[in-house]
């Protein structure tokens, strides 16, 4: 399955200056099969080496951080001959603190020799006593495929005719409808790469209901391994009332939800492990949308979302028949869904992360992003239903360059008003551009 990081990584491998790649991203989200794809297809070999299935090899790491030594040793291990042509593939780094230490010393001393490595960026951050390759190593981030990544596999003719796009214009009617049809499948497999497989395979939603269900019960189950407090249990709770959070139609996170009498001292630990372990995105409150958006944070009101919308649907409990219900899956729990995926198409594209403003009981807009040095209010919208008082009072007091709203209503840009359909999120970029 094609992944937009593929650039990237081919762009990593043919600069003469890379240093050791760390790829960071949740669990389950392709690290290791892109790794793997990286080494099959552009070198002549690789050595790979994971250290949870093999904690023994942390050894080689533990006596010195020699890189020839530890080059060396793997060659007998592995039976693979490491030279400039083959890629040395760390996966679990999280597991072996030494190795992490170590590509310091490959970037100094074996430079030509390509190394990628992935793990838990939470893991990287709970080993005490280890210093991190400041300076040393380069990072990738890996997200869950998006609608743009999926559909090619769905639909040849409909992804070939979206990225031929150059200009802003109408999607054709036909086009339109079966992105339509389209899309609302993606919003119930999400697109963790094992639920796109599967529905690619078997084209039946309750495999995948089965499949993420075990994936939850599984990301539950991995809450103790990396523990930063006593009480995982808070976690759990935290985690489990996503759903709940994101029905209301004022999103902002309410500890009341997670447990009755909950107070933010007691759950503010188990909500940053959440975040770093990739598995949440946290969106502030914006005092004031200026640059730099980090400075006018609001540190008492934020948002929660999951990082896959397949996920969270299934959290919630809603049945994949609601796939031929109209656009049931679009305003179901307030639009949440649409909600949620916009948020994780917006992620992965724009360098920081957005914010969202509100003004009182009077207005607020679902998430300010920064690009370039514009200041850009977004609204979603979960039909076409398109009137926003929030978004004309931003206008009215801001006067932003831009505005861009997400909606059933076909493509079109006139009063410095972008209107994208839900599906097209993931070329937000290259739209702003064309305007």
């Amino acid at each position: 399955m094609y992944r937009s990081v593929q650039n990237q990584l081919i762009e990593w491998k043919n600069n003469p200056n890379r240093l050791p790649l760390i790829i960071r991203g949740a669990r389950q989200v392709g690290k290791t099969y892109i790794m793997k794809w990286l080494g099959e297809t552009h070198f002549e070999k690789y050595s790979y080496v994971n250290f949870d299935e093999r904690p023994e090899l942390k050894e080689f790491f533990e006596k010195d951080k020699d890189p020839g030594r530890i080059l060396n040793s793997l060659e007998l291990i592995s039976g693979v001959a490491i030279d400039k042509n083959t890629l040395v593939v760390f996966d679990e780094i999280q597991e072996s603190p030494e190795s992490l230490n170590a590509m310091k010393y490959f970037a100094e001393s074996k430079p030509d020799i390509p190394v990628i490595c992935a793990g838990s960026l939470l893991g990287m951050l709970l080993h005490p006593g280890y210093s991190f390759p400041v300076g040393k190593v380069e990072f990738l981030s890996m997200y869950p495929m998006s609608f743009r990544e999926v559909l090619p596999n769905w639909d040849p003719n409909a992804a070939g005719y979206l990225n031929q796009l150059k200009k802003i214009e109408e999607i054709p009617g036909y086009f339109f409808t079966t992105l339509i049809d389209h899309f609302k499948k993606y919003l119930i497999t999400g697109g963790l790469p094992a639920v796109v497989q599967e529905f690619n395979q078997s084209n039946n939603f309750e495999r995948c209901d089965a499949l993420l269900e075990n994936l939850i019960l599984s990301y539950k189950g991995d809450f103790s391994k990396h523990p930063v407090m006593n009480d995982i249990a808070r976690i759990v709770l935290v985690f489990d009332s996503l759903p709940g959070q994101l029905a209301r139609e004022n999103k902002k996170f309410v500890y009341q939800l997670v447990r009755p009498g909950a107070r933010s001292k007691d759950y503010e630990d188990a909500i940053q492990w959440l975040i770093r372990a990739g598995l949440v995105y946290q969106i502030k409150r914006t005092s004031k949308p200026s640059i730099p958006l980090s400075a006018y944070d609001d540190l008492t009101a934020f948002k929660l979302y999951a990082m896959d919308v397949g996920l969270i649907r299934r959290m919630a409990r809603l049945s994949p028949m609601a796939y031929a219900e109209g656009n049931r899956l679009f305003t179901e729990f307030r639009g949440a869904l649409i909600e949620n995926y916009i948020l994780q198409s917006i992620i992965s594209q724009f360098e920081d992360a957005p914010r969202y403003w509100s003004s009182g009981n009077m207005a607020e807009v679902d998430f300010i992003v920064q690009y370039r040095n514009e200041i850009i209010p977004v609204e979603v919208k979960s039909d076409e239903n398109v009137k926003s008082r929030s978004l004309t009072l931003y206008h009215q007091k801001y006067q932003p360059s831009l505005r861009i709203r997400y909606s059933l209503k076909n493509l079109y840009y006139r009063d410095e008003l972008l209107n994208i359909p839900h599906f097209l999120s993931d070329y937000t970029k290259e739209l702003i551009e064309m305007r």
